[in-house]
């Protein structure tokens, strides 16, 4: 895991924020990804100054391993050290069942950030047994990144981020807006607000940014929730057959036999339907049920 001094903000990674969530989905299925529906408790993972280190962070890390419910048998034990390292903290994915986490000697002094830097960490030792990954290196380190928030323990990292005139903090390869993005989806999903858990007052207001994209997800044509403005876009551009002018949907065929293609707003699958009325249409990757004016 980087921590660069320039924060980079917006939403850069989105397509590949989008395609680790369905990717997700995909691998645990809907109901595997319910089996998350409540975060790491704040209480689970807190490190103070008075804790004694290596202590500390072994039971940061088991809670955090029983919080994940790490696949298969025996159960994983993550063995943590600190060292002088360029990055925040890395992790050795063998065989098991003992994984081996080193991280940055500066948490020795910032213990509030330990849970941050294990739970990317032992993310990967999730994907790793899952045997789910992407091929680019960096979108694997954004898949992981995903998968620990939308999991329930991303939180952690968002919290980790501060910024100000002098000095910034950013742990994981996501932007504090694309970290609160996929928390915002994931509160959707699970009915959660996570805002009581922030100390940090920058990443709480990178969670209300990614949160404001995270619902216009759900106020896209050709879905019921869409509004006048662009369903009145959507209407004229099925007309004519023409390209989504957001991108988000497209058009196929023609007269009774047009179709649309649409992304699900809570998993970002694709969806194909029929044009001109209206119908309910289920997400075949996460269960979603889609109430559609084609």
């Amino acid at each position: 895991m980087p921590n660069g001094n320039e924060v980079v903000h917006g939403f850069p990674h989105l397509d590949t924020v989008r395609a680790a969530i369905t990717a997700l989905y995909r691998r645990l299925s809907a109901d595997g990804v319910g089996r998350y529906a409540t975060s790491v408790p704040a209480a689970d993972v807190a490190f103070g100054d008075d804790d004694e280190l290596h202590l500390g962070a072994q039971r940061v890390a088991a809670a955090l391993v029983g919080h994940l419910g790490l696949p298969g048998l025996p159960r994983a034990r993550m063995v943590v050290s600190f060292r002088a390292m360029e990055h925040a903290a890395s992790v050795e994915l063998a065989a098991g069942p003992e994984y081996f986490i080193e991280l940055n000697d500066r948490f020795r002094r910032h213990r509030r950030d330990v849970g941050a830097a294990l739970a990317h960490e032992i993310t990967h030792v999730l994907l790793h047994r899952l045997g789910l990954h992407f091929a680019d290196v960096r979108e694997n380190e954004i898949l992981t990144d995903v998968v620990t928030t939308y999991l329930g323990a991303g939180w952690l990292l968002l919290d980790a981020y501060r910024e100000d005139e002098v000095s910034s903090q950013k742990l994981g390869y996501l932007t504090p807006e694309e970290f609160g993005y996929v928390l915002a989806k994931r509160a959707e999903v699970f009915g959660e607000d996570p805002s009581p858990w922030f100390t940090s007052v920058a990443g709480y207001e990178a969670w209300a940014r990614g949160r404001e994209l995270a619902s216009r997800d759900g106020r896209r044509p050709p879905l019921e929730t869409a509004g006048w403005a662009a369903r009145h876009r959507y209407s004229k551009e099925r007309r004519y057959g023409q390209a989504g002018t957001d991108a988000s949907y497209a058009f196929e065929g023609t007269g009774r036999s047009m179709r649309v293609s649409f992304p699900c707003p809570v998993c970002w699958q694709r969806l194909r339907v029929p044009t001109g009325r209206r119908l309910r249409a289920r997400c075949r990757v996460c269960g979603t049920l889609l109430a559609c004016e084609t």
